[in-house]
């Protein structure tokens, strides 16, 4: 009893992690021997899977996880890569500092918006446990949005049009491996609505399907983000790298000087 211990009862029971501990002939990680458990037996998106949520992925769960990964690891010199190679330029012995620099700019313009689909989905399937219709909650979500004055997560992309081939993908894998449940079914059911409310079709771009994915798999909302994060993070060492064989970061910046132009404020 906690009494016993000198503390007295009722106190408060102390904050616990249950992720991992260190003892000084073992690491275990969620109640898991990493040595005697873990490596050499899961692989890195398994293990990555056991420490978001607890437990050890399906055969699907892993299939897919690896694939969304894999879809948004790299997307070209986009802002966020080319921030970080201009740090690791002025600062080459600090490689953590430019990954850092490249995560610190990954909002959602650059690194998705899952997130907000994954609560937009989530928000629909209740009505639609609720009684409604798909195709009806998917109209009523794309109006809203619209009538707020925002944008329909999930749509649009500058360079993919008039599809985002990484969607697609997603899409057909989720429906070959039997995984496509009613989120990708909202997820379908919004494609048709946003097209109809704007007036024009517009691209699903990639964070729909991974949002919709992740939740028919059963993954709690709270992992979709985790995912683009952890994705980019890879580019971002791959850009890193290559930045320390063929540096561009000095490049880039000149370039800007060219593309941009100095002018005098007429308030000066």
């Amino acid at each position: 009893m906690l009494a016993s211990r000198g503390m007295p009862s009722g106190t408060p029971k102390p904050p616990v992690t249950h992720l991992s501990q260190a003892f000084p002939d073992r690491v275990e990680v969620r109640g898991r021997d990493l040595c005697g458990n873990l490596m050499g037996r899961v692989g890195f998106t398994e293990y990555v899977c056991l420490l978001l949520t607890g437990e050890e992925p399906t055969e699907q769960q892993r299939f897919f996880l690896d694939l969304l990964l894999v879809s948004i690891a790299e997307h070209g010199l986009m802002p966020t890569n080319i921030a970080a190679r201009m740090t690791l330029a002025a600062d080459p012995g600090s490689l953590q500092g430019a990954v850092a620099a490249g995560i610190l700019g990954a909002g959602p313009v650059l690194l998705g918006t899952a997130e907000e689909c994954a609560k937009l989905l989530e928000t629909g399937q209740a009505r639609v446990l609720a009684g409604a219709e798909p195709a009806t909650v998917a109209r009523e979500l794309a109006r809203e949005s619209l009538d707020a004055g925002g944008k329909v997560p999930g749509f649009g992309h500058p360079v993919h049009r008039p599809t985002d081939p990484r969607a697609e993908r997603i899409l057909v894998l989720a429906d070959e491996r039997d995984v496509a449940g009613p989120h990708v079914r909202l997820a379908r059911c919004l494609h048709d609505a946003v097209a109809s409310a704007r007036g024009r079709p517009l691209p699903m771009n990639v964070s729909l399907p991974i949002a919709a994915v992740l939740l028919d798999l059963d993954f709690p909302s709270s992992v979709v983000r985790a995912v683009p994060i952890l994705a980019r993070t890879a580019g971002l060492l791959a850009h890193l790298a290559e930045e320390q064989q063929e540096p561009l970061g000095f490049l880039l910046a000149a370039a800007a000087e060219h593309v941009v132009a100095y002018e005098v404020d007429a308030r000066a």
